[in-house]
């Protein structure tokens, strides 16, 4: 296979990617602007080796091989984070954790745990909905289509203190860009709070990064200082290993 075809076959994947794992013809021939008979070919070669499966409505899906690589890559991911991580609990005094969106839910990929006696854990591995999360809330903001998400997934009331609104949940994310960081206060947990800030390569958000403890500890920290020194610690991790966080996209050599 020519090195063009390779390119071409990582486009049809992120296309893939970009449409929440499945995607007719039609919206990978856009995504991509490749012509249907090359498509075709890059499919069947791609589903001779489980990169894709075509789903019984005639679309094609992100195949299972995928989920071997996935796993080592975010292993590899979760290594390089962890200094990272262990900066922003030295900043907060809080655990860390790093985030990525997956379709329609958030994956928390990487944690580094606070030192106290009382800390918070999310289980890497663990799958939430975006939108009673600081993390998601991130991830949601930089989505052009986070109402079309929202749809899909709805607000389903996780606390007494979950957005539970469409229109509301919208402004916030409205707030989330013009700030640069999300807030959960209560929403996904009772009594937790968090903070999270977008990891970037170049101007896309590949994933988000948080701190997140009791409600009291987490107060009493200056807000807006706090996300300040989370984005810088964001941005460096996000200009070394940002497009490992990009689908198809290599992983850097650590």
């Amino acid at each position: 296979m020519s090195v063009q075809s390779v390119d071409r076959a990582l486009d049809v994947l992120e296309a893939l990617a970009e449409h929440g794992g499945a995607a007719s013809l039609s919206q990978i021939a856009a995504r991509t602007g490749l012509p249907y008979g090359t498509i075709h070919r890059l499919l069947r070669a791609l589903l001779d080796r489980g990169y894709v499966r075509q789903e019984s409505d005639r679309r094609y899906a992100l195949g299972s091989t995928l989920v071997r690589l996935g796993g080592a890559a975010e292993r590899l991911v979760g290594t390089w984070a962890r200094p990272y991580l262990e900066k922003l609990v030295a900043l907060s005094g809080e655990t860390a954790n790093l985030a990525v969106m997956e379709g329609n839910f958030v994956v928390y990929i990487a944690q580094a745990a606070s030192s106290r006696r009382l800390r918070m854990f999310a289980e890497v591995g663990r799958r939430v909905l975006p939108h009673s999360t600081a993390v998601g809330k991130v991830l949601l903001a930089a989505r052009p289509d986070a109402a079309e998400v929202l749809a899909r997934t709805g607000l389903p009331r996780r606390t007494p203190h979950t957005v539970v609104s469409a229109p509301e949940m919208l402004a916030e994310l409205d707030l989330v860009r013009a700030r640069g960081y999300a807030a959960d206060l209560g929403e996904e947990e009772p009594g937790v709070h968090c903070l999270a800030v977008p990891v970037r390569d170049g101007d896309r958000v590949v994933a988000a990064m948080s701190v997140s403890g009791p409600a009291g500890r987490i107060d009493a920290l200056d807000r807006a200082e706090l996300a300040l020194g989370m984005l810088a610690v964001a941005d460096d991790f996000g200009a070394e290993v940002g497009p490992a966080l990009r689908p198809g996209r290599p992983a850097p050599v650590p």
